[in-house]
């Protein structure tokens, strides 16, 4: 059976804050991911979710905001959307990609 390929794999830290950004492609598309890309985007703090984007198997795309990790659909339109989506909530809270 083929395996999903890594397309990115990435860590950073500033300050308090930790970034964490990994996709990979799928052998095959799925219901679930009909783009056929598997990803977990993350930044948080102290261990607390400030804001993930990912699609788990069952849920879809989605992402999660604060600690409480409420829970929104997410309307996956191409990769590079989602990055700008993620982006745009990483500087809405704290981070910088200029550093």
């Amino acid at each position: 059976m083929a395996k999903a390929a890594l397309l990115l794999d990435f860590k950073a830290v500033q300050g308090e804050l930790l970034l964490e950004m990994k996709l990979w492609q799928l052998p095959a598309i799925t219901a679930d991911r009909p783009h056929g890309l598997k990803y977990r985007l993350y930044l948080g703090r102290a261990g607390k979710t400030l804001v993930r984007y990912d699609n788990e198997t069952g849920k879809g795309d989605h992402r999660h905001l604060g600690e409480n990790e409420f829970e929104i659909s997410y309307r996956f339109d191409t990769l590079e959307k989602l990055l700008d989506d993620f982006h745009v909530d990483c500087e809405r809270l704290g981070w910088s990609w200029d550093e």
